[in-house]
């Protein structure tokens, strides 16, 4: 018997990043679908990323909405920041991610800005590298904020105390 997706109860920021219509060759000319990538967070960290194709737009983005509620991670968040600059790549594009002082705000484009916002980040320094598809873009920052490490994790890797890789405007704080 196949189970059926049940809707979470917790109510998560959706937003539809790109919908692409594509086209399969076959022998009598194109057959053309749709690709929708939808990202889903609940402004806490948690983030979750996916792609549905159909043959009609609302379908594609109810298997896509679904694909990225099942998909969903937590990340390591610092505040409204990052712990630590983070470089992620997918095929041709890399995203580069650095964290921000208060206040900053969201300083990106496009997808990743929708990525970063679900995620519940309001302060960080963006860079995209190389290719510009939407997709592979999307995907390098999730793969650069599944990098993020707790700063008790990178203070223990780097052999360092936990103070001194802090943020300066951390750092000012607590001085």
């Amino acid at each position: 018997m196949e189970q059926e997706y049940q809707p979470l109860e917790q109510q998560f920021d959706e937003r539809v990043i790109e919908i692409a219509r594509v086209a399969k060759v076959v022998k009598g000319g194109r057959r053309f679908s749709f690709r929708v990538t939808v990202v889903a967070g609940d402004n806490k960290g948690k983030i979750g990323l996916g792609v549905g194709k159909a043959n009609a737009v609302p379908d594609a983005m109810r298997k896509a909405t679904e694909h990225a509620h099942k998909s969903m991670r937590q990340m390591n968040l610092s505040g409204t920041t990052i712990p630590h600059e983070v470089l992620g790549r997918v095929a041709g594009a890399r995203v580069l991610l650095k964290p921000a002082s208060p206040g900053t705000g969201v300083i990106a484009g496009g997808g990743v800005r929708a990525v970063l916002e679900s995620a519940g980040i309001h302060d960080i320094l963006t860079k995209s590298l190389g290719s510009a598809n939407v997709l592979n873009v999307v995907q390098a920052t999730f793969d650069a904020l599944e990098q993020l490490k707790s700063p008790a994790e990178e203070s223990a890797h780097r052999g360092k105390p936990v103070k001194e890789l802090q943020p300066f405007w951390e750092r000012r704080k607590n001085d």
